[in-house]
């Protein structure tokens, strides 16, 4: 009897979206204001902390034949202008570079800095429990930020280029004058819905991942069986490296996708 309470009060403890929870670590008050930094905001703080030390690092005193880190570092900076954003933005891909590229990498910060139970492993090291941590991309308040960002950046980009008149007055394709009534009110709606799609699409994949991690290694407290827990630990080394894949494509897909978006909307058909 008591065991299988222990047993059932384990399960009640079992929450497969616990690492998914946004939990404030510190709160301040500005006026009448109540701001908190929770652990999301935290990793974003880390995330951004970790590139301005690591960009330098890679950058400093480069080398003509490039090794380690830089040789990295150099790979993914040339594929990403060359074969990502150069085939979509063409002669205009440098102007937008800087920003490409900082989104990649910022995206990808925050993507393998979730892979790594940093809750986890505070609490063992303080021996209380730690919500340091946890996967910012998978809080869609994050990843719509970066969202409207990108929305943001695409249609600066577009009226610089063309002018707030143009830019307006062509958001539509060329069209029958009495089809414009109905499409140009669709074009509305598909330029708001890009950026809610690039936020759900980064923050469902993130969440789903974590989730399934999350299930698997609890079947090990719900059997309670040696075969079971060595079932569940091999089935999530595997899927862990799906993740770190899944981190670098959800990057380059958000990347992508706001390379495109900017082309969209700086093309001379615009």
């Amino acid at each position: 009897m008591v065991m299988s309470a222990v047993h059932s009060a384990i399960l009640a403890e079992l929450n497969p979206l616990e690492p998914l929870t946004e939990v404030p670590l510190l709160t301040f008050h500005i006026g009448s204001w109540q701001l908190s930094l929770t652990n999301h905001g935290a990793m974003v703080l880390v995330a951004m902390v970790l590139l301005l030390v690591a960009v330098p690092i890679a950058l400093h005193a480069p080398k003509r034949v490039p090794r380690g880190f830089q040789n990295l570092f150099e790979t993914i900076c040339v594929f990403l202008r060359d074969d990502m954003a150069r085939p979509i933005l063409g002669h205009d891909t440098d102007r937008f570079m800087s920003y490409l590229w900082t989104l990649f990498f910022f995206i990808l910060t925050l993507n393998l800095m979730a892979l790594v139970p940093s809750e986890k492993i505070l609490s063992l090291i303080l021996s209380r429990k730690s919500h340091f941590g946890g996967p910012a991309t998978a809080n869609i308040w994050i990843t719509g930020a970066l969202a409207v960002v990108a929305f943001v950046m695409t249609h600066v980009a577009g009226i610089r280029q063309h002018g707030v008149v143009h830019y307006v007055a062509h958001l539509a394709p060329p069209s029958p004058a009495w089809l414009l009534p109905l499409i140009y009110p669709i074009e509305l709606v598909v330029l708001f819905v890009r950026p809610f799609t690039l936020a759900i699409r980064l923050f469902a994949n993130i969440v789903a991942g974590h989730m399934v991690l999350a299930t698997i290694l609890g079947l090990i407290i719900i059997f309670q069986n040696l075969g079971v827990a060595a079932v569940s630990v091999l089935t999530c080394v595997a899927l862990s490296l799906l993740e770190l894949l899944i981190a670098f494509i959800q990057a380059y897909i958000f990347t992508f996708l706001s390379a495109l978006y900017i082309s969209f909307s700086i093309s001379s058909e615009h």
